[in-house]
Order: structure tokens, then sequence, then C-alpha cells
């Protein structure tokens, strides 16, 4: 049923989002994002603006498919309609914060949104492709040991606008519009293991998710679509019904008391229930596999015997690992496992039919590899705080 409640403008009414009393990433005029706004919230939007359904198709091209930023550049339709959008609607993008180049070729944005607040994303190439990493959340509910975005506590969910923002943002950075066909795109992928716990924020991904694998638009291929979660497993049975895009767990260990340690969420979603979840979500295959990523933890998660402890735990499930150095971070008081540790993890991992590659990290040098994302100004406050606190020099 549409929604009845309404805010008002000088010229048209629009309607309220279903999720609350201000309408969907208003700017400081009270207009509301034509960004994040599902198919269905478009039709209703413009069905009570008097416009006939095939408006949608239109606007949703202008916007996912040629990446227009100005209504008035929707050259197809009248300049009346036009007039009226601009009373009541804009478009967004995050505002860049700033801007870093690695070395290896990952680049890495520090968004801020209306609000003021702010999220990275990261760009990370592979030869003639690539993966955008984007964020669901400022900050995050889980105090993961080995994540340095774990240090910074929940500010709030970011929006279906701001999220689908972040992938706009990256395809303006490297002028990829309109949207080029599969085998042409540098930015080829979306990978949900930015800040954030996606699941705990889950209509707002949901929404953005859709919006990215929607074929008339951005027209992601949802097997190039990965979300990661560390195991709201209720959501698992969702997201898999919901959408249906490649799965990935962040297990990290293959026993209960460990995992309880280093992942706090353990508590409440344990290993039998995270694991069965797993084997049940909707979407796998062995073409479609899990992805589970296991971050190496010198002498807590690396022994051989943790190896084959791992095998034991998911067998019978289409799955991969994905083995990650640990990524030191400043406060952190854990450390990597060795090289050659990790090679004979793999290895046992390989020998007992496992794939098991070992994630080259990308981006350390501007800590945009995983784990490693926080908040440029969550930075900028905490040095100030410490100047602050600090002594005087003798």
């Amino acid at each position: 049923m549409t929604d009845t409640s309404f805010m008002k403008t000088p010229q048209v009414e629009i309607p309220v989002s279903a999720a609350g009393n201000i309408p969907n990433n208003p700017d400081h005029q009270g207009r509301e994002d034509l960004i994040g706004l599902s198919r269905e919230q478009l039709a209703e939007r413009f069905a009570l603006l008097g416009e006939k359904p095939f408006r949608v198709n239109q606007v949703w091209s202008w916007l996912y498919n040629r990446g227009i930023r100005d209504i008035d550049g929707m050259t197809n339709i009248s300049r009346e309609t036009r007039t009226k959008m601009q009373d009541v609607f804009h478009i967004s993008r995050p505002s860049i914060t700033s801007q870093q180049d690695s070395e290896d070729g990952t680049r890495k944005w520090l968004l801020k949104f209306g609000d003021r607040n702010e999220a990275e994303t990261v760009y990370i190439p592979d030869r003639d492709r690539g993966s955008v990493c984007i964020s669901t959340q400022v900050g995050c509910t889980l105090t993961c040991r080995f994540c340095h975005t774990g240090t910074q506590k929940l500010v709030r969910n970011l929006g279906a606008a701001e999220i689908v923002g972040q992938f706009l943002t990256a395809r303006d950075s490297y002028g990829e519009w309109p949207t080029p066909n599969e085998t042409g795109r540098l930015l080829s992928n979306v990978v949900v293991m930015g800040m954030g716990e996606p699941l705990f924020n889950y209509d707002n991904t949901v929404t953005a998710l859709k919006i990215l694998t929607d074929p008339d638009g951005i027209a992601l291929s949802k097997r190039r679509v990965t979300l990661s979660t560390s195991g709201v497993v209720p959501r698992m049975y969702d997201l898999g019904r919901d959408v249906g895009v490649n799965l990935a767990v962040s297990l990290h260990a293959a026993r209960d008391d460990i995992r309880d340690q280093i992942m706090p969420i353990n508590k409440k979603w344990p290993l039998k229930d995270l694991i069965k979840a797993c084997r049940e979500y909707p979407a796998v295959s062995n073409a479609r596999r899990i992805t589970f990523e296991y971050v190496m933890l010198k002498g807590i998660n690396d022994s051989d015997a943790d190896a084959r402890e791992l095998a034991r735990l998911v067998r019978g499930i289409p799955c991969k690992f994905n083995l990650i150095p640990f990524n030191k971070w400043p406060g952190s008081d854990l450390e990597c496992s060795s090289w050659d540790r990790i090679e004979r993890f793999a290895d046992i991992l390989c020998d007992l039919g496992y794939s098991a590659p070992v994630r080259r990290p990308r981006g350390r040098d501007i800590l945009a590899a995983c784990g490693q994302l926080k908040s440029e100004s969550q930075r900028e406050r905490l040095k100030r705080h410490q100047t602050t606190e600090a002594p005087p020099a003798a």
C-alpha cells in the first residue's frame, strides 16, 4: 500500500520514507534523493506527481546507466516535468574528503555524507578489472580483536543512497559512464566488506544491492557481488531469499572457545548455528561457493590442528577459504602468522580438498587493506584528544 503521509513543498507533495518521518536522504531544502529509491518507491513518487509509469524507466536509466547528477540534464523528459521534479527531488553524491592512491594501484576515498559523518570506500584493481569495497555503517557495533574498524563505535547506519553513492563515486572517479558491457569494466565487482556489519543494516543494504544489480542501470551480475558477514545468522537466510548474492563469512576460528575470544558475536550465534545457516544458504552451489575468510593470527588460530579442525567443520559445504595475513594497525597487540606458517596452513587445507589461496594484501600503505578501515575524522579526533591529554614536556 502506498504511504499516505506527506511532506509538503511549495508546489507538490512527496511521500515520507517508509522508514521514518523524513524523505530519503533529504538535502538542505528538504528535497528527497532520487538515488537510493527502489523502483517501487520511484513508481509511488511519480504516481503522486501525476506521472505515467514509464517515467521510472527513464529516470532509472539516467541515474544508473548514464550517471547523471543533474535533473535538468534528463533531456528526454519534458522541461515541465523536470521543473516539477526539481521542486521535490535532488540527486546526491557523497563529498570526497580525501583520496589516497596506493603504490599497488588501490584507491581509497574518505567520503562525507550530509550530516558530516564519514566512511571509507576502496577500489582494488586486478589486471584489467577490479572490486569496489563499500561500507554499510559509520563505525561498527562489533569488536572483533583483529579489525581496526571495530575500535570505532557505531555512529549510525548508512542509508541506501549513501551505500549506492559510494559505487557511483568510484565510477565518477574512473569515468566509467555510461554503464559499459560486462567485459569492458574496470569496476566489475562489489564486495560489501567495508566499515560495519551489513546484516545489521539489512533493509538499506538489500535495497542498495537490488539497485546495483538491476540490469537496466549499473547492471552488476549477482555473481559479481559478495557480501561479507561476521555471522548474523537469522539475516543470512533472509539475504539468500531476498537477493541471493555471493556470501562470504568471517570465520577466523574453528572452535567456539577461540572464536569467542576474537569475535564476540560468536557468543550469540555460535559455530553450530553459523555453519547450519551456511549449509542452508539458498544461493550456495558448487558454481557459487561460500567464501570463508580466515585472518591468520600468530599463536591463536594458525596451528596444523586448527587447519584440520577447520576442514572438518565445513565438510559438505560448497566452499573455499580466503586466508588473510593479519594487517597490523596502530594499537593492536596481535601479530600476523609467519609466511611459512601461512603456507603450511594453506597446504593442509589444499591436501584435504579445499581451495585456500592467501589473499595478497592491497593498499597497506594507505590503511586500505582488510581490517584497516576507519574514518579519518575518528583518527583526527583521537589524535586531538591524545594531544590535549598528553602531559607537558619536561
